[in-house]
């Protein structure tokens, strides 16, 4: 039976970003996860319920996903069975992304937890009830995985993702120089040969 990619994007990104992937999958069926949700819990029932559509008509499905899409992803397919996941520049430490927006805005667990929810001077919000949510729900991921993540990432620490990945036995591949968006340089990841960085 024919295999499918799934692709998950991060904020801001949209399906449409799985047909980037096509060319490196020629002999799979590539498809962009349609979901609407801004939190783990939201994301979650949509997630699995694309995932689950294409396991019903796929004998493997190979995952992808971006930036806070692979944090989504591992919060609701960590009980599916992907053959292998690639994740790019992934979220892998939310409270500590969560904990440094409080910090640099001078906000204490004490000020969320009476305020609820805080609108930070960029516009972020941060929200009690996501980051109580998040230590309630520690990551667990124990799929094939490969990881790429930019050397200069600004979101999530190369060490975080170095722990994460030493955790669940992935790959990781850390561009030098390279950024959340690896926008300081053309790159790409050849998927049929993990760990394989080459200049575009």
């Amino acid at each position: 039976m024919k295999k499918a990619v799934l692709y998950i994007h991060g904020r801001g990104g949209n399906p449409g970003e799985a047909e980037h992937y096509r060319p490196l999958f020629p002999d799979c069926d590539v498809f962009g996860a349609e979901y609407a949700g801004d939190t783990p819990w939201e994301a979650a029932p949509e997630l699995s319920a694309c995932f689950d559509d294409l396991a019903m008509r796929y004998g493997s499905i190979v995952l992808i996903a971006n930036s806070i899409g692979a944090y989504f992803a591992v919060n609701a397919l960590r009980d599916r069975k992907p053959e292998r996941a690639f994740f790019i520049s992934p979220v892998t430490d939310m409270e500590g992304l969560i904990l440094g927006m409080m910090g640099r805005e001078g906000v204490t667990e004490e000020d969320l937890e009476r305020r609820k929810t805080v609108v930070t001077g960029s516009g972020e919000v941060l929200s009690w009830e996501y980051l109580t949510w998040v230590r309630a729900h520690p990551i667990r991921w124990q799929v094939p995985t490969h990881i790429l993540c930019g050397e200069r990432d600004g979101l999530t620490a190369p060490s975080s993702m170095a722990r994460f990945a030493e955790d669940c036995g992935a790959d990781l591949t850390v561009m030098k120089g390279g950024e959340h968006w690896f926008h300081t340089a053309h790159w790409a990841l050849d998927m049929t040969e993990p760990g394989v960085l080459y200049s575009l």
